[in-house]
C-alpha cells in the first residue's frame, strides 16, 4: 500500500469549500454513457493525445478529459500532481481537452497548450494555465494576448506558435478530443477513464482509490 494521500485532500478541500459545490453538482450533471453506433470504437486515447508520465509495460492507463479554466479542474490538479508523484512508473498518464461553452477562455486556453505542445512543451504550459487559473478564468470575453504571454515566459518561439494558434489544424485537434469524449459519455470536467473504464467521483479520493485498485488489483 503506497503513502495515501488524504492529508492533502483534505487541506485543498477546507481550502476550497465553495469548488466541492460545483463538483457534486458536475457530478449530478454527468450524462450517461452512450451506446458506440455500429462498428464504432471509443477511444480514451489515440496516437497524438498528449502524455504526460509514460508508465512502463504494465502500467494503468489513467485518462482525463480537462478545461483549464474549469475550477473543478484546478481544484483536482494539485490532486492529480500528487498521484502522479506517488505512482510514477505504475501510471501512465494523459491529458485530453475538454472545452466547456459555459467557460469564455476554455478553447483560447487549450489552443495555447497545444500550440505548445507543437513545440515540446505542453507540459509546461499545462501547469501554467493551472497555476494561473483565477488570473484569467471567468471572464467576460476571450483574452489570447495572456496566453501569448505566458507562451513568451516559456521562451517559445513566438512566430511559430502565433502560426499555430492561426491555423486551422489546431483547432480541429482540440475539437476532435471534445468528439472523443462526448463518444464517451462525458459532459462534466474533470472526468477520469482508467484503462478505458468511466471513473465514478464521489469523494475527493475516489480517483486515488480507483488507481490504487487498478495498480495494485
Amino acid at each position: 500500500m503506497r503513502t495515501p494521500v488524504k492529508a492533502t485532500l483534505i487541506a485543498i478541500a477546507v481550502a476550497i469549500v465553495l469548488l466541492i459545490v460545483g463538483i457534486v453538482f458536475a457530478i449530478n450533471q454527468r450524462a450517461a454513457t452512450p451506446e458506440p453506433q455500429a462498428g464504432e470504437k471509443l477511444q480514451t486515447v489515440r496516437a497524438d493525445s498528449h502524455v504526460l508520465d509514460q508508465g512502463g509495460a504494465d502500467a494503468v492507463t489513467v485518462v482525463e478529459f480537462l478545461d483549464f479554466e474549469c475550477e473543478a479542474c484546478g481544484a483536482f490538479y494539485p490532486i492529480v500532481e500528487e498521484l502522479r508523484e506517488t505512482y510514477a512508473g505504475d501510471i501512465t498518464y494523459v491529458v485530453r481537452y475538454f472545452p466547456l461553452p459555459g467557460h469564455i477562455n476554455s478553447t483560447q486556453a487549450a489552443l495555447a497548450a497545444e500550440a505548445a505542445a507543437q513545440q515540446d512543451r505542453f507540459e509546461d504550459m499545462y501547469h501554467r494555465l493551472f497555476e494561473t487559473q483565477a488570473q484569467w478564468g471567468e471572464g467576460s470575453e476571450e483574452t489570447p494576448a495572456v496566453f501569448r504571454a505566458f507562451a513568451e515566459d516559456l521562451g517559445l518561439d513566438m512566430a511559430a506558435y502565433d502560426a499555430a494558434i492561426a491555423d486551422p489544424a489546431t483547432r480541429q485537434r482540440v475539437e476532435s478530443d471534445k468528439a472523443d469524449g462526448e463518444k464517451l459519455g462525458v459532459s462534466s470536467t474533470p472526468s477520469f477513464f482508467i484503462d478505458g473504464e468511466p471513473v465514478v467521483l464521489q469523494e475527493w479520493d475516489d480517483l486515488e482509490q480507483a488507481i490504487e485498485k487498478a495498480v495494485n488489483g
